[in-house]
């Protein structure tokens, strides 16, 4: 355990210089980890591995100021959330707002429970508009407040629960129809 550490330590330290070989050796450690991430904010595998690329970009840019005392994988996690609402943020700005005034408390019920796997699962989501995706995933999959989800997508509470509350509306229909 010990000896990953150092290893792991070595190889952000190369990352920090710059270093080719680490940089690719740290992409192909977390690449699983990040596209299992960025795989729920995108429309697609496609997409998932370019806002996965520009992460690890931005993880690159990130190391020089890295708390080495913090695991690796919570920067990896939260860049990759991060990156993956930047690529839909221009999408954002056109966010639907009519009726969110009537937003009721179904917004935190949780979904009815469905033997899914996985894969099906992230296909449903997927499949959820931009906005009701990103809101979904930021406070259902990643356990985001109300406040760090409405902070982070630049909206007011009330636009985030009401796209979460379609989410959730949107997701339970989609199970619903596969029974």
């Amino acid at each position: 355990m010990e000896n990953k550490i150092k290893d792991l330590d070595n190889l952000i330290a190369g990352c920090t210089k710059q270093d080719r070989k680490c940089q690719k050796l740290l992409y192909k450690s977390f690449y699983g980890f990040a596209m299992g991430i960025c795989l729920r904010y995108a429309r697609n595998r496609h997409e998932a591995a370019e806002i996965m690329n520009k992460g690890f970009l931005n993880i690159f840019f990130s190391l020089q100021k890295y708390d080495v005392q913090k695991p690796v994988k919570a920067l990896i996690r939260q860049i990759m959330i991060h990156t993956s609402i930047g690529y839909y943020r221009v999408e954002l700005t056109e966010l639907i707002t009519d009726g969110i005034e009537n937003v009721n408390l179904a917004y935190n019920q949780p979904l009815e429970d469905h033997s899914l796997g996985y894969c099906q699962l992230l296909a449903n989501i997927q499949q959820l508009p931009d906005v009701q995706r990103l809101v979904y995933n930021l406070y259902a999959i990643d356990g985001y407040s109300d406040r760090e989800t409405d902070e982070l997508l630049g909206k007011s509470e009330g636009t985030c629960k009401f796209n979460l509350m379609n989410a959730r509306e949107t997701l339970t229909k989609m199970l619903n129809y596969e029974k």
